[in-house]
């Protein structure tokens, strides 16, 4: 798969803008208003306890503020933030070593947490549950079991995979919250934020556009920003406007409905080569030259989101409105 401007995924570009990006505290954090109303009453009354954070879990797409959600945690609860991942744990005495160098009411945020090995995942059943964890000692007949107590610790997991969390896992949690896709508004707004930090001259109906192809999602909102800013600077005068980041989001081949060359041709495939009829995954995926995995888990979701595609039994089929937005007549309706 070649590299998409419009891919939501965390990549070495985002690295070097996101942290300064970044909301440090609840009252700057734009959207997820419900998320964030419930996390400031949680927060709240565990700082009137004394005592850590209950919990929490957070899922949904990649780029909604996830991991900025658990650094605005940590800096709330004034503690420490530790950040690892699923796959970057890999035995049980990694996780056991990180757990033991926590501080009272410290923050553990767990990128990817779908992705922890079931060894790895048992260790963690007592430390979230009890603040303990099980170490062996020594090998063979004269091995034993000692339980080392731990720091009492919120751990913050974020996955975009709830469903292959195991319940064990799930049912510890006690504040579980989904983020949501963002509004034209809120995107607006977060760009808005952004250009200021970054000292990019941009007006509202700049921000709008830009929001407008953003996929719903502060990430890629930033990035492309970042992209529409060199236009700006190199071939205009530098201020971001409607049609600035028009022209540039176009020679960036991002449409209005935020769709890539690679969604465009999957759709246009789907509608010429096999008239809008219902066409099978493997048989899509050997048209366009691409893995069947990776238009399920990466192309699809955004496509079935807004309608331009369902799933049927027979098949993947794409909608009135695909047709519509290509400006094309549905074959199925000519006669």
């Amino acid at each position: 798969m070649n590299h998409r401007i419009i891919t939501t995924e965390f990549t070495e570009e985002d690295s070097k803008i996101e942290s300064s990006l970044r909301p440090k505290y609840l009252e700057d954090y734009i959207g997820q208003e419900k998320v964030k109303t419930n996390l400031k009453v949680f927060i709240e009354a565990a700082k009137q306890r004394g005592e850590a954070l209950d919990h929490v879990l957070l899922y949904g797409p990649p780029g909604l503020g996830k991991t900025t959600l658990a650094s605005i945690v940590a800096n709330e609860m004034k503690v420490n933030l530790k950040i690892t991942s699923g796959p970057a744990i890999e035995k049980p005495g990694e996780l056991a070593a990180i757990l033991n160098n926590l501080s009272e009411h410290d923050v553990l945020f767990i990128d990817e947490i779908h992705r922890l090995n079931r060894q790895v995942e048992e260790v963690l059943y007592p430390a979230m549950e009890d603040f303990a964890i099980d170490v062996m000692i020594g090998k063979g007949a004269a091995a034993r079991s000692i339980r080392l107590d731990l720091p009492h610790f919120t751990l913050v997991g974020a996955t975009t995979r709830a469903g292959m969390l195991t319940a064990p896992l799930r049912d510890r949690f006690g504040v579980v919250n989904r983020l949501e896709f963002y509004t034209y508004e809120e995107l607006t707004e977060i760009l808005e934020r952004s250009a200021y930090v970054l000292g990019v001259s941009l007006d509202s109906a700049g921000a709008a556009e830009i929001a407008r192809r953003s996929r719903g999602t502060p990430r890629l909102a930033n990035r492309l920003l970042k992209r529409v800013r060199d236009f700006a600077e190199v071939e205009f005068q530098g201020e971001i406007t409607y049609e600035i980041a028009r022209m540039a989001l176009d020679r960036l081949e991002v449409d209005t409905l935020g769709l890539d060359e690679t969604d465009r041709n999957l759709l246009r495939t789907m509608m010429e080569k096999f008239g809008g009829k219902p066409v099978g995954l493997d048989t899509l995926a050997a048209a366009i030259g691409e893995d069947a995995g990776t238009i399920e888990e990466v192309y699809e979701p955004y496509l079935i989101k807004n309608g331009l595609i369902n799933r049927t039994p027979r098949g993947r089929v794409v909608t009135e409105r695909c047709y519509r937005h290509f400006g094309l007549q549905n074959p199925t309706e000519e006669n």
